[in-house]
Parts: C-alpha cells; sequence; structure tokens
C-alpha cells in the first residue's frame, strides 16, 4: 500500500510540474496535459453519479479455466 501511494503522489506532482512547465512557456505540452485531467474528471464525475443515483454495481464475473462452458 505504501508503495501504491508513493507512486500516486510522484505521478501527480510530476504532473503538476508538468503542467506548470506547459503554461509557463511550453504551450505545446498544454493540450496534451489537459486530455488526461478532462478523462479523470469525466470517470470520477460519471462514477459519482451512478453512485449518487443508487445504480448498483455490477461485479465482474470471471471463470475458472477449468470450466466448459463457452
Amino acid at each position: 500500500m505504501t508503495v501504491l501511494k508513493t507512486t500516486v503522489v510522484v505521478g501527480v506532482v510530476l504532473y503538476v510540474v508538468l503542467l506548470f512547465v506547459a503554461f509557463s512557456g511550453a504551450s505545446s505540452l498544454g493540450p496534451i496535459l489537459l486530455v488526461p485531467l478532462i478523462l479523470a474528471i469525466m470517470v470520477g464525475g460519471l462514477n459519482w453519479l451512478s453512485s449518487f443515483m443508487g445504480l448498483p454495481v455490477r461485479r465482474q464475473k470471471f471463470r475458472r479455466r477449468d470450466d466448459d462452458h463457452t
């Protein structure tokens, strides 16, 4: 869990530094860096909306390799 938290923190810091560089002079990086941010906001917003509306969570169904059902 510590490695996961450290990786997330390092990734966020790196992303913020790249955004700062993009908006302070390297304007070609701006649109490239905004796409993941917009996608993250959309996914988070839709997840929040589905839980707000009370939709049930769909669990993935995995099959074992030895199952003969195809």
